[in-house]
């Protein structure tokens, strides 16, 4: 029977609780456990779909086409486990439900209320799929206190009782801020926040303390008899100068050792952690390193393209260099071919990721025709494909009007939206008009490649299979166009319907994708396109 580990998170938000779980995770598989990670989101949204990512950061998703939290990305990463629609859950999923079963009378008659109902519908959803592991770790999001965490809070008090002792235990994440004109650490907030949760029936075993200096034994003592935790319990985090060096920070202040006796469980040997340790010495110990200018839209909140940044870095650890990434606003490139020049011609290659809307698309067309013209490495992700492909229409195909009916009506539709394609369920449909959330292409897809095209030989293979999230695809009507302009139309799906890939063989390295394939990569396994993309970065570089 799986044994639980439910996070919390006191005082602050954005103290690091999905990271904590990431790590604690790969601690534990690391001691050779079976491990799988699930976030509860308070909030009301379904999913995160809908959100500006300015609110939420990226939005994360799994092979099964769930819409998740970000978190969901850091449990990847650091795991290796993919993660399902049944590993990320909110309140207004579990409010449609619940709300759905009593319009259908499920509930016969009863009357529906926090508890039991929502209260009895976490309980399931943590406790689902559960069989085949040995630890499995629940994050609470939001900070304890909140009103919208109260039912998870509550939930996760029946569980432990549920499973009686030694099956479940409780972690809380809080600061321990520094009072520069005091020059002392304080403990105050924490005791508060761990009195808070405790009068919520929830009394943690561990707590994690995140602070800027060292926590010093008296404080860890202090700590632990206001808390009523062993003070072996009380776990320092400061900062770390990679998120892969977390893992072995935890390990050296002892959390899985304290997580594992929290348990009953003696610890035993050392866990192996030379994967962990290879990451950090390549890097610290880089052999060189490049640029890549990133054009986005969201370029105000790096969160909001968390596993781009993380899968760039990725690239450079295949290739044993530091990545260096500029944030350029593609908007800054929609009054002068100047402004266009100034903010790339420093980097060794240029990204065009993934985004919706209009703002900033023809910014990010002036980074594709800089690309194309001074054979600049260049990798077009989701959006990022589109535009490189209106840019070889408009300035290569002689389609001057080129465009995308995202954007308005146009003559010349290069990219529309896309009202059908085949999945595994069979066929899917969409109407331009209907409801946002849910309905985009999501999840994994297959695609076959040209055998004999760059990306086949990068990926060495011609069968994949990547994960999409989008409305809207590249037109094949002007397919011919394109590939007469020098874009081939390297990888399709199956039934050869919908372009996944386009390249251009005769440029040093352009290539665009419909997918995104930065949700796959992880730290110790590196997705190929990114470790390529870096690849072709570093000889250019050596060309400047």
């Amino acid at each position: 029977m799986a044994r639980f580990i439910f996070i919390t998170g006191g005082v602050v938000s954005s103290l690091g609780k999905g990271l904590m779980a990431a790590s604690l995770a790969a601690l534990l598989q690391a001691r050779g456990y079976r491990v799988r990670i699930r976030k509860f989101d308070p909030y009301l949204n379904v999913d995160p779909g809908t959100m500006s990512p300015y609110q939420h950061g990226e939005v994360y998703v799994t092979d099964d086409g769930a819409e998740t939290d970000l978190d969901l990305g850091h449990y990847e990463r650091f795991t290796g486990v993919a993660a399902r629609q049944s590993d990320n859950v909110t309140s207004g999923r579990i409010y449609q439900q619940i709300i759905q079963r009593e319009r259908r009378g499920d509930y016969l008659g009863a009357t529906v209320q926090v508890i039991p109902h929502v209260t009895d519908a976490i309980k399931a959803f943590a406790l689902a799929d559960t069989d085949d592991l040995d630890f499995v770790l629940c994050e609470i999001g939001g900070t304890v206190g909140d009103i919208e965490s109260l039912p998870f809070i509550e939930a996760i008090r029946q569980i432990r009782n549920d499973l009686g002792r030694g099956q479940s235990i409780s972690i809380h994440v809080t600061l321990v801020p520094y009072i520069s004109a005091a020059g002392e650490l304080k403990t105050k907030p924490t005791q508060h926040s761990v009195r808070e949760l405790a009068a919520l029936g929830v009394q943690p075993d561990v707590l994690v303390c995140r602070c800027e200096h060292e926590l010093p034994a008296s404080e860890r003592a202090k700590i632990a008899l206001f808390c009523n935790v062993p003070k072996e319990a009380v776990i320092p985090a400061l900062d770390a100068k990679s998120i892969y060096g977390v893992p072995e920070q935890y390990h050296r202040e002892g959390l899985d050792d304290a997580v594992l006796n929290a348990f009953g469980i003696l610890p035993g040997a050392n866990p192996n952690l030379s994967r962990w340790t290879d990451i950090m010495d390549r890097l610290t110990n880089p052999e060189g390193e490049v640029t890549i200018g990133v054009v986005g839209k969201y370029v105000g909140l790096q969160d909001a393209y968390k596993s781009l940044n993380e899968a760039l870095v990725h690239g450079g650890i295949a290739n044993k260099v530091k990545v260096n990434i500029r944030w350029i606003d593609a908007e800054v490139f929609e009054h002068s071919d100047s402004d266009v020049a100034a903010s790339l011609e420093p980097c060794h290659a240029i990204l065009v990721p993934g985004a919706f809307g209009e703002r900033g698309a023809e910014g990010k067309i002036a980074s594709v025709k800089f690309a194309r013209e001074r054979n600049v490495p260049y990798f077009g992700i989701c959006f990022g494909m589109q535009m490189a492909c209106i840019e070889g229409a408009r300035n290569l195909a002689g389609i001057e009007k080129a465009s995308s009916t995202e954007f308005g009506p146009t003559d010349e539709p290069v990219v529309g939206i896309i009202t059908e394609w085949m999945s595994a369920e069979g066929v899917q449909k969409r109407e331009a008009g209907g409801d946002l959330g849910g309905t985009m292409r999501l999840g994994a897809y297959e695609a076959k490649l040209d055998g004999n095209s760059v990306v086949a030989s990068i990926y060495d293979a011609t069968d994949i299979s990547e994960r999409h999230r989008h409305r809207y695809e590249v037109n094949t009507n002007y397919r011919d166009a394109l590939e007469k302009g020098g874009l081939v139309f390297s990888g399709m799906s199956p039934d050869g319907m919908l372009p996944e890939i386009v390249e251009r063989p005769d440029h040093p390295w352009f290539v665009g994708v419909q997918f995104h394939p930065e949700l796959k990569s992880k730290p110790f396994d590196p997705h190929p396109l990114f470790a390529s993309f870096i690849a072709a970065a570093v000889r250019q570089s050596r060309l400047v």
